[in-house]
């Protein structure tokens, strides 16, 4: 247990009330953190704090709802956790936003300056909020939730993939310039997710086979399966570990090849092709 002891830290998690978030909130928890649970309403996040609270006990989490296009209330939630735990050690920047979806040609520039400011610039304000008190302590790891959209490109979300890719670079520069101060900063990359911000691509059970079918496991992931690398990133068990992106898709992002019917399939007909 001690490669994943938790114990003693403090986990801020935006858009936690549901989804990713929440079941990284509950695992992290269970691993002995207490977290802040974050989104951009006030009442969703008061019910996710107390369920967990019932669940594991008074004091484990707390609620500070935060709109995370806005660098005063990011500000406040920084402020906010200090005031009540005096300490940040994990932060996972989990929200995001995708406004929308079709060529590139066709996106608004209200639409992509959106995507670029919830996903990508907001971001880099929430994390240089909370990292001064990490670096003085020379202890820390912050987290983002990125996409393998950030690894592939896609004719339907491609600026939301472009936004994806930004947060990539991101953790590889700050875990550069912070290394040193043992300041850890990895991604974590999943594939298509059961959420309600996915809900159009797995609502439709044509469409969800056809997303899933290239994929090994042939099926959609659970909030819960990208909780556990997200305590992976956060525990001691990654101290080894950072400016990475842990991609947890299900194997889709592995290319494939099927070697043709007939005399030549076989091992060697696959040599340039798998």
């Amino acid at each position: 247990m001690e490669l994943f002891d938790l114990s003693g830290k403090v986990a801020v998690i935006t858009g936690s009330s549901r989804g990713i978030g929440l079941a990284i909130a509950e695992r992290m928890v269970e691993h002995g953190a207490r977290v802040v649970i974050s989104s951009r309403k006030a009442g969703p996040c008061d019910e996710a704090a107390a369920a967990i609270n019932a669940k594991y006990g008074e004091g484990r989490a707390i609620a500070v709802p935060a709109n995370i296009a806005s660098k005063e209330d990011l500000q406040r939630l920084v402020d906010e956790t200090m005031a009540a735990w005096g300490r940040i050690d994990i932060l996972v920047c989990n929200a995001a936003s995708n406004p929308y979806a079709g060529p590139m040609a066709g996106i608004a520039d209200e639409q992509f300056d959106k995507i670029l400011q919830n996903n990508v610039v907001s971001n880099h304000w929430l994390i240089q909020m909370a990292a001064p008190q990490m670096l003085e302590r020379k202890d820390g790891s912050i987290i983002i939730v990125s996409s393998i959209g950030g690894l592939r490109g896609n004719a339907l979300i491609g600026a939301y993939n472009i936004s994806k890719a930004a947060d990539m670079q991101l953790a590889r520069n700050l875990a550069v310039e912070w290394g040193p101060s043992n300041v850890r900063v990895n991604c974590i990359a999943p594939g298509l997710v059961q959420t309600d911000f996915a809900k159009y691509l797995w609502e439709n059970p044509a469409l969800l086979k056809e997303v899933t079918g290239p994929a090994p496991l042939k099926r959609i992931g659970q909030p819960d399966e990208i909780a556990g690398a997200a305590v992976y990133l956060a525990a001691p068990a990654s101290s080894y570990m950072t400016g990475q992106t842990l991609v947890v898709d299900g194997g889709i992002t592995i290319p494939r090849w099927s070697a043709p019917p007939g005399p030549d399939a076989g091992p060697a007909a696959g040599g340039r092709g798998s």
